[in-house]
């Protein structure tokens, strides 16, 4: 039995060494087209450009004041502080005068749905959260500064303070229309 394994392991070797031998394996071939490709391939590679040549610039500002300097500082803020802005008056009377409660509520969120004549002045009839509040010209309302200067049947005219796009403080006219009830 031992004998037939031998010559059974024998015979499956001399068979693998025969097929082995007999065939060309496809090795040699694919090294043969890969070397034929990679002489046929010619890389494209671009020159570089020239680099620019340096030529320094003389500096013209030596008497000049140094655009960091304290000293430079000082001479903006001096030249903006002998300037007049009109804006600050604007603004300066509205920070120092105790805010009335209606100017919590943003100006959309305030509805004009009426108004009466109360002891000779006109007054105008506003819901907020559902509660009617009654204004007079000269109330304040709105979170811009909005000051009421006309309360008429129908509308109510305001003057709000704003900034504009640089920053400036400026007067904007704003109205409260009356608001139709649907019966």
């Amino acid at each position: 039995m031992r004998a037939t394994h031998c010559a059974l392991a024998v015979s499956v070797m001399l068979v693998l060494l025969g097929t082995a031998g007999c065939g060309s394996s496809g090795q040699e071939e694919l090294q043969q087209w890969m070397a034929e490709q990679r002489n046929a391939t010619k890389p494209k590679v671009q020159p570089l450009p020239e680099p620019t040549k340096f030529s320094p610039q003389i500096y013209s500002q030596e008497g000049a004041i140094e655009p960091f300097s304290n000293q430079k500082l000082a001479q903006a803020l001096k030249r903006d502080s002998n300037q007049p802005t009109a804006n600050a008056a604007l603004i300066t009377p509205e920070l120092s005068r105790r805010k009335e409660p209606l100017e919590a509520v943003p100006l959309d969120a305030v509805v004009m749905v009426g108004s009466l004549i109360k002891v000779g002045q006109p007054v105008a009839l506003v819901r907020v959260d559902n509660l009617i509040y009654q204004l007079r010209v000269g109330n304040h309302v709105g979170q811009n500064y909005g000051r009421i200067t006309q309360v008429t049947e129908t509308s109510l005219g305001l003057r709000e303070i704003v900034q504009d796009a640089v920053g400036e403080w400026i007067e904007r006219p704003a109205t409260l229309q009356l608001l139709e009830g649907s019966k």
